[in-house]
């Protein structure tokens, strides 16, 4: 007599995590042993200097988006202050991220997203979006990540 075997559960197998979520702890790991170094020294500009050196290591489609982005964020919303959150731009308010650019090929995605954290202030009666995905910037988008932004950083 054959064995079965549990199709659902085999032919997929469980891994754990993608290399993607993998290579994503590492680099929040990171980000935390860095801050910890800076320790009081950190400043604002080294969040800027942070995210703007990852966005630079964008593929050119994610990076045209994500320096449009941050331009935006910074502009709408001055008192974010930019880090580097599991290796993506954030911008925090009292040290906790309000917002993120997630880079389409960060997870192999067909495309980039704005997502905000709890705490975003975007509550809109009983459901509201908290992710917003990005395939060009048009006037109207731009605006739009500027109402967002402002209204989520409260």
């Amino acid at each position: 007599m054959g064995t079965t075997k549990n199709t659902a559960a085999s032919d997929k197998g469980f891994e754990g995590f993608t290399e993607d979520e993998r290579a994503a702890m590492k680099a929040h790991a990171s980000e935390l042993k860095k801050a910890a170094r800076r320790g009081g020294k950190a400043s604002a500009a080294d969040g800027e200097r942070d995210v703007l050196e990852k966005i630079a290591e964008m593929a050119e489609d994610d990076r045209v988006l994500a320096e449009a982005v941050h331009a935006i964020i910074r502009a709408a919303a001055p008192d974010l202050t930019p880090k580097t959150w599991y290796g993506m731009p954030a911008y925090a308010k009292n040290g906790s991220v309000v917002c993120f650019f997630k880079p389409a090929a960060k997870f192999k995605s067909r495309f980039a997203t704005l997502d905000f954290n709890d705490g975003a202030t975007l509550e809109d009666g009983a459901m509201w979006p908290s992710a917003f995905a990005l395939k060009e910037l048009t006037p109207d988008a731009e605006a739009r990540i500027a109402a967002l932004v402002r209204q989520a950083a409260g």
